[in-house]
This record gives C-alpha cells, sequence and structure tokens, in this order.
C-alpha cells in the first residue's frame, strides 16, 4: 500500500480523504510530527494548496522521508457577492468559526440571488519534487435555513444541484460523490 502524506491536521477533511483513498495509508501533519502552521498567503485556492504542498514537501525531505504530499484549499464562492467568502471561507466572519461563518453569509444574502459553488484545488508534491494541481467544482445554492445534521463548514446550508439537498442532509457517501473534494481527488487519482 501507497503511503502519502496530506497536508493537514483537520480530523473532518483527513476522514474524508481517507474514505476516497482507500488504497493508500495517509499520514497527517500529526503522524508526520510537523508543528507549526502554514500560512496561507495565496490569493487563489490553487496557489494555497502549492504553498502547503511544498511546504510539507521540503520539510520531508530534511528528516529524509520520501511520501508523495498533498494538499487542499477549497471553499464556497457565492456569485451575488461577487464570490466572497472564496478563499476567506474558514475565516469569513474573523476567525475559524464555522456557525458565525454561517451566519455571517446568511446575513449578507438577504434579499440576493443565492447561486453559489464550491472550488477545491488539491496539489500534489511527488517524491521527485514535480508538483501538479487538480481542480474539482460542485454548483448549487445557499438554502435560506441549515438543513441536516452535518455542521461542518458550510455543508448544512449549501444546497447541492446535483443531490437536491443540503450537504448537511446527505450521507458521507453521497456527499463525497459529488462534492468538489471528492471530484479533485477523482482527478488526481489518475495520475498517482
Amino acid at each position: 500500500m501507497k503511503t502519502l502524506v496530506l497536508a493537514t491536521n483537520n480530523k473532518h477533511k483527513l476522514k474524508e480523504f481517507k474514505e476516497i483513498l482507500t488504497g493508500y495509508e495517509v499520514l497527517s501533519l500529526n503522524d508526520i510530527k510537523f508543528v507549526g502552521d502554514i500560512d496561507e498567503t495565496g490569493t487563489t485556492f490553487e496557489e494555497n494548496a502549492i504553498l502547503k504542498a511544498k511546504t510539507i514537501s521540503e520539510f520531508l525531505r530534511k528528516k529524509d522521508l520520501h511520501y508523495m504530499v498533498i494538499a487542499d484549499d477549497s471553499g464556497l464562492s457565492v456569485d451575488s457577492l461577487q464570490g466572497a467568502p472564496g478563499v476567506y471561507s474558514a475565516r469569513y466572519a474573523g476567525n475559524h468559526n464555522d456557525k458565525a461563518n454561517r451566519d455571517k453569509l446568511l446575513s449578507e444574502l438577504k434579499d440576493k440571488p443565492r447561486t453559489a459553488f464550491f472550488t477545491c484545488a488539491i496539489a500534489v508534491c511527488y517524491i521527485d519534487g514535480t508538483c501538479k494541481t487538480f481542480i474539482g467544482k460542485t454548483f448549487g445554492e445557499i438554502a435560506t435555513e441549515e438543513r441536516g445534521s452535518t455542521d461542518f463548514g458550510y455543508d448544512c446550508i449549501f444546497y447541492s444541484n446535483d443531490l437536491k439537498k443540503t450537504f448537511g442532509e446527505a450521507t458521507e457517501e453521497e456527499k463525497n460523490s459529488v462534492s468538489h473534494r471528492g471530484r479533485a481527488i477523482n482527478e488526481m487519482l489518475k495520475s498517482i
């Protein structure tokens, strides 16, 4: 079984990747003893994903560890808000509080069109040092209220065009089959 490092300590994201990458051993930043933060200074999802993957790839090389590294950056874009929250999705309300982010978004969308999409950019740094990116998107709209039991990120207010329900109402399998992350991972799997 191939081993790869996922540049995250986010338990929910790690769980999603492990559920899709069943043929791989997926290590987290905790597993490789990486301590600290990686500043996401990019202006696009792709730039942030590359930044994270390259940082961890260099960290591993210094420790003489030879693993492929994958990193993702993802977020929600609302058409009537000119793409916001975008790369600031996780800290849209000024912090990393999912409920506060959803509340702010719902407040800003009163009397505005609600079409939206999620984007996921995955960067892969191969053992030889080369990097490649993969993009996945999923489309829908923002519901007027929270629906479902999953309160991760914006899931309970994102109504999926594919599923005809919010991600918060979907099973993990349903969500992974149409999500931005699932689609980006499937593109990635064609080349690793």
